[in-house]
C-alpha cells in the first residue's frame, strides 16, 4: 500500500476539499443532471452530459483524496527537535555557490508543491539533493540548464 507523506497543512489542505466537493460540488451536480434530465430527450441534451461528465471527474477526485487520506503519514515537523538536517517539512534556505542568489524551498508532498510558493515536492531534483544534509553542507543538483551548486544555509522547522 503506498502511503504519501505530508505536512499538517497539506492534510488539512485536502481535508477541505474533499468537504467542498463532497457537501457543494456533489450536490450542485446532482440537482443540475435532474434538471438536465427534465429538459427531454438525453441524446442531444448538451448541458446533461456535460454535468454527468464534471460529476464523473469530481467523484474520482473524491475518491483520489479519501485514498490519500485514509494513506497519509502527517508530519508534524515543529514537534521534531532541530538539529540541522533537512528533512521533511523543514524549510530550508539555500545559497547558489555561483550567483549567491538565495532561496527558501519548503520540503512537502507531491500533493501540495508549489515551486512559486516556494513549496518542493519531496521527490524533486532539489528536494532530493538536500534530503539528509545539514547547514553548511554544498549539494549538487542536476537541473535542464545544468549543474548546480547550492550551500544549505538555514534548517526551519517552521
Amino acid at each position: 500500500m503506498i502511503k504519501y507523506p505530508m505536512t499538517v497543512q497539506g492534510h488539512r489542505a485536502l481535508e477541505v476539499e474533499h468537504e467542498f466537493l463532497s457537501k457543494t460540488e456533489r450536490p450542485r451536480l446532482s440537482q443540475a443532471i435532474g434538471e438536465a434530465r427534465e429538459l427531454g430527450d438525453l441524446k442531444e441534451n448538451a448541458e446533461y452530459h456535460a454535468a454527468r461528465e464534471e460529476q464523473g471527474m469530481v467523484e474520482a477526485r473524491i475518491r483520489d483524496i479519501e485514498g490519500r487520506l485514509q494513506n497519509a503519514v502527517v508530519i508534524d515537523v515543529t514537534t521534531i527537535p532541530k538539529t540541522g538536517k533537512v528533512i521533511f517539512g523543514t524549510t530550508v534556505e539555500i545559497a547558489n555557490v555561483d550567483t549567491d542568489e538565495r532561496v527558501k524551498y519548503k520540503i512537502v508532498g507531491e500533493d501540495e508543491a508549489d515551486i512559486k510558493g516556494g513549496k518542493l515536492s519531496h521527490g524533486s531534483p532539489i528536494a532530493r539533493a538536500l534530503i539528509a544534509k545539514e547547514e553548511g553542507d554544498v549539494v549538487t543538483v542536476k537541473t535542464p540548464g545544468g549543474v548546480i551548486e547550492y550551500e544549505i544555509v538555514e534548517v526551519a522547522h517552521i
